[in-house]
């Protein structure tokens, strides 16, 4: 990292446009959060921006401010809406089919929730197979689809004063695809825009839409879209900050709380087996087997890079793991994920670990959208570009320099966040050593 001295952060003046491809159950759950806290309806519980501290110096120091307070944030009064969807449906609308919030919260922020319609999406039905709808883009290639979410971003723009923006996707999971030709250079993804290359998903035209616009980037779904060289490079070239991808929210959470356990007391792993019923709409996109696979492959990967197996054969080689997600209607956003863990001990000897989660799906992403945005204009404000890995705490799949494996321990992410926020403000970094206590 650069000396400290040579962060500078530019203030938080006026107000920050967040702009959300998708709104779903968490785009509504997020923004109708917002809009409560505003009120005083409700705590920001589950948004580190809003309730974490952060300990400054020596534990004998007593310094540990809110991070909101540490670092010059947007203030959530100084936040603007604005999203693009398939469906027509106001914000209120869609929020109500969603059924995440109660109907009694909803109607305390009805007006300002009425007001946000969605602006037309780009959609590519061999991307999303399971839904459709009527509110889209009218068929062109896929470069004037960019240039025509480039004339929202400025709409946006001038229609809120907003003074800054960010992007972030909250739409449904697209179906795998590995990289391309096409994505190697910006120079063969912009000719593959112009050319319709089938290789390019719409997310990939709203974050090349967003880059060139100086926009910061987030990606919540775990399929193809900022982790290329080509977006990557438009991004360093713009000294656009990205992240992504893939919302850490209800099992992979789970399982990146307590892998790191049993690694760190040498507990070895026979199986760990992993289903999940959902019933809102992202249960209903990965019932298709092309999205489920993007999703499969964020949900397996964490385990692996944890465990590190090339490192404990005795422990970890060769375990089995199996994910499951079920599409169950009757759950709604009420996601159940249900883990069995073979695990062994001394001597070799079994024993098991069973977790059920019953969680809510909308409910843990909608204050991980809120940090996102934040920490992604902060980063901005800050002169930080392209890959922002001190934002992996959030992530299934954490973006990475290609030469690194991804840090996916939860607890060594949260060290990494808390000590880039540190070294923003110049403070000493927290090494949790300690031996200046005992001398």
């Amino acid at each position: 990292m650069p000396e400290k001295e040579n962060v500078t952060i530019a203030p938080a003046e006026g107000k920050l446009g967040v702009l959300i491809a998708g709104m779903g159950a968490v785009t509504t759950t997020f923004i109708a959060g917002v809009e409560a806290i505003k009120r005083n309806l409700a705590k920001p519980i589950g948004s580190v921006t809003q309730m974490a501290t952060i300990r400054l110096g020596k534990r004998t120091d007593g310094r540990s401010p809110r991070i909101k307070d540490f670092v010059p944030l947007a203030s959530l009064e100084d936040l603007v809406f604005g999203a693009w969807d398939i469906y027509p449906d106001n914000c209120y609308e869609a929020a109500e089919k969603a059924g995440v919030l109660e109907k009694s919260l909803l109607e305390q922020v009805r007006e300002p929730l009425s007001a946000l319609r969605p602006m037309t999406a780009v959609f590519d039905h061999e991307y999303v197979r399971r839904i459709d709808g009527p509110n889209k883009k009218p068929e062109a290639s896929k470069m004037e689809h960019a240039e025509m979410l480039m004339d929202d971003i400025r709409g946006f723009r001038e229609s809120t004063g907003a003074a800054r923006l960010a992007m972030i996707w909250c739409g449904s999971t697209e179906v795998f695809h590995r990289p391309a030709a096409v994505h190697q250079t910006l120079a063969d993804f912009e000719s593959g825009l112009q050319k319709d290359d089938p290789e390019i998903s719409p997310s990939q035209i709203y974050a090349y839409a967003a880059l060139k616009m100086g926009v910061p980037y987030a990606n919540g779904a775990p399929h193809l879209t900022t982790d290329t060289p080509a977006l990557q490079q438009l991004a360093r070239e713009r000294q656009v900050p990205i992240c992504g991808k893939d919302f850490k929210t209800g099992q992979t959470f789970m399982k990146t709380l307590i892998a790191p356990g049993l690694k760190s007391r040498m507990l070895g792993l026979h199986g760990w087996f992993s289903t999940n019923i959902l019933g809102n709409r992202d249960g209903e996109v990965l019932d298709d087997p092309g999205s489920f696979k993007s999703k499969e492959e964020t949900k397996m990967e964490a385990l692996q890079q944890i465990l590190q197996a090339d490192l404990y054969p005795d422990l970890y080689k060769d375990f089995y793991h199996k994910v499951r997600i079920n599409y169950y209607p009757p759950r709604g956003d009420a996601k159940e994920g249900w883990d069995n863990i073979d695990i062994f001990g001394w001597l070799g000897y079994p024993m098991q670990i069973k977790i059920d989660f019953l969680c809510r799906d909308s409910i843990l992403a909608a204050p991980l959208v809120l940090d996102l945005v934040l920490f992604s204009d902060l980063a901005q404000r800050a002169g930080m570009r392209g890959i922002q890995e001190w934002l992996s705490f959030y992530f299934k799949a954490p973006m990475h320099a290609p030469e690194l494996y991804p840090e996916h321990d939860i607890f060594i992410q949260l060290m990494k966040l808390k000590n880039t926020l540190r070294w923003m403000r110049g403070e000493d970094l927290i090494t949790h050593l300690g031996l200046e206590y005992y001398d």
